[in-house]
């Protein structure tokens, strides 16, 4: 029974395509981090502008939320340019993980630089209400500044926010946010799908803050719009770092990319079953595979070889994110137990 390629045949790494036969940019959502860098510098500027003009605590807020997602954006990039540099001997499965590295730090900014300064405006603004000291919103003649500043953000930041969630629509699949968010194994999109949400909710709560505090004329409400955005990034922060956190201790491949790979082994002639498997993201676009198939006992050694030779050139067929891939040929014996750790 002919068995194709050698090893010298197998194919160079692969381009990377969705479901559907399309490519997938192994930027991961590169389009949608620049466009929210731009939306975010722009309207940073402008609420910063704001809070000079007014003292309003949800602006001052809301400047350093957009700032800090404009210095996350960065990191997003340079972690995708730097997860992109070619394996060596130090590190043999390349740089993929930096990636996972620099989003998890984008979730300690979130958290520190925007929520937890935001919750110290909110403290500070409310002992200056306490004090009955003059709120610099209500005796402003910018007060009208603010609320058209948080107007043009939401307008800015639900094109951002549009941006994102068509870079993901392929990859989605009919998934909803919060699934996707948990499922996705590269971080960019999930990073400004949040950020963008977490942006796009923390402009209602400033809203709220504002209009408020000018309709009452109380700064109570000022005050309380900034906690409630301290408390939004916060909670933002810690889903994401979650996530990362688990991306960086190596997530498996994902269901149907598992399938995908047991289907295309136990359709290589050659091979009667998968004892067991063991898949890893190594970096978003680059999946390690390291399984035990069951030859029959009576095949010459150069046969097997030209069986695992097909078998990885179907795997990369399928699944081109499958880099590395490592087979070791065994006999099936029953009742076959696995080192423990080791069944699925």
């Amino acid at each position: 029974m002919p068995i194709a390629p050698t090893h010298a045949q197998r194919a160079a790494e692969p381009t990377h395509r969705d479901r559907s036969g399309g490519e997938v940019d192994p930027g991961g959502g590169t389009r949608a981090t620049i466009a929210a860098l731009l939306a975010n510098l722009a309207i940073a500027v402008t609420k910063f502008i704001a809070w000079l003009l007014t003292g309003a605590s949800s602006m001052l807020s809301e400047a350093i939320h957009s700032f800090a997602d404009t210095g996350n954006q960065v990191l997003l990039l340079m972690g995708n340019r730097r997860g992109q540099r070619a394996a060596n001997a130090i590190h043999p499965f390349g740089y993929g993980r930096q990636r996972y590295i620099n989003a998890f730090v984008v979730s300690i900014v979130l958290f520190s630089v925007g929520g937890l300064f935001a919750l110290y405006q909110t403290v500070h603004k409310l002992i200056e209400v306490a004090r009955g000291e003059p709120d610099e919103l209500l005796n402003s003649a910018w007060w009208w500044v603010p609320l058209v500043v948080l107007g043009l953000s939401m307008i800015a930041e639900s094109l951002s926010f549009r941006t994102a969630l068509r870079e993901s629509d392929a990859q989605r699949e009919g998934v909803g946010l919060l699934g996707f968010v948990h499922d996705a194994r590269a971080p960019e999109l999930p990073v400004v799908l949040l950020e963008d949400s977490a942006a796009l909710l923390g402009l209602v709560f400033a809203l709220l803050g504002v209009g408020l505090t000018l309709l009452t004329s109380n700064g109570l409400f000022d005050a309380l719009g900034a906690g409630m955005i301290g408390l939004l990034l916060i909670a933002v922060a810690v889903m994401l770092g979650v996530e990362m956190q688990s991306l960086l201790l190596g997530e498996s491949a994902t269901p149907e990319t598992t399938a995908v790979i047991v289907s295309a082994l136990t359709q290589t002639p050659g091979i009667e079953s998968v004892i067991h498997m063991k898949t890893v993201h190594v970096g978003p676009d680059k999946v390690l595979v390291a399984a035990k198939i069951a030859v029959a006992p009576t095949d010459s050694a150069e046969y097997v070889s030209a069986v695992i030779d097909a078998a990885e050139r179907n795997i990369r067929d399928a699944e081109p994110i499958c880099t590395y891939i490592y087979l070791e040929p065994d006999i099936r014996r029953e009742p076959y137990r696995a080192v423990r750790g080791m069944a699925r």
